[in-house]
């Protein structure tokens, strides 16, 4: 029987580890979908502290721009799925829009319908083949307005595909500076996980964070 599982929160939330350490306490075959692309010095050193950080017997698959297809080809028996994270994704589709940078006005209605349908596409895998499927994103509707046209359809776009996640999530979980608040299906599933990382050495009560 399927699950989905979202998460959701702001930059620095913990969103991250807490989806790795939930990922590990339900299954030791996870599948890791990276979207991330290393243009710049930055990005690659975030690359490689997630790399670090994540268990040696998960496999990755790295694909910025689509998620079913490939997502489909490389499953190999796991159980479980968890893209980190949608932000990347959304914004690595947009940055390939012949019309990046935007100045205003343009027709994203396109785009929106394919963020959508891909992202369909993936939770139908998800039912089809009975997965534990958690996807990590960005909340960005608690900022200010973007200045520039290209930030204002980042996140009309982001917001679009994170209401269509939390839609057909099993269970949505806000980030709040590392402690995970239920939003939708909560129940024993944040206590759980903190039962088991406090027996890998890591107790939330005694102030150890989310990163």
């Amino acid at each position: 029987m399927s699950r989905i599982i979202f998460i959701l929160g702001g930059a620095r939330s913990g969103k991250s580890a807490y989806a790795q350490g939930l990922a590990q306490s339900l299954s030791e075959r996870v599948l890791y979908v990276a979207p991330a692309i290393p243009f710049d010095e930055d990005m690659q050193r975030r690359i490689q502290v997630h790399r670090s950080s994540r268990p040696q017997a998960w496999r990755t698959l790295e694909s910025p721009r689509q998620l079913a297809g490939p997502l489909s080809e490389a499953l190999a028996g796991e159980p479980l799925v968890l893209i980190d994270c949608l932000t990347l994704w959304v914004s690595n589709v947009l940055m390939e829009h012949p019309s990046f940078p935007f100045e205003g006005g343009e027709d994203t209605g396109p785009l929106e319908k394919r963020l959508s349908a891909e992202s369909g596409e993936v939770v139908a895998l998800a039912r089809e083949r009975g997965l534990t499927l958690i996807a990590v994103s960005n909340e960005v509707g608690l900022g200010v307005v973007p200045p520039y046209a290209s930030g204002n359809v980042f996140r009309e776009l982001l917001g679009r595909v994170n209401q269509f996640w939390a839609a057909r999530a099993d269970e949505v979980y806000f980030m709040v500076a590392g402690i995970p608040l239920g939003v939708k299906g909560q129940g024993s599933r944040v206590k759980a996980w903190k039962s088991k990382a406090k027996m890998r050495g890591h107790d939330p009560k005694a102030g150890d964070t989310y990163r």
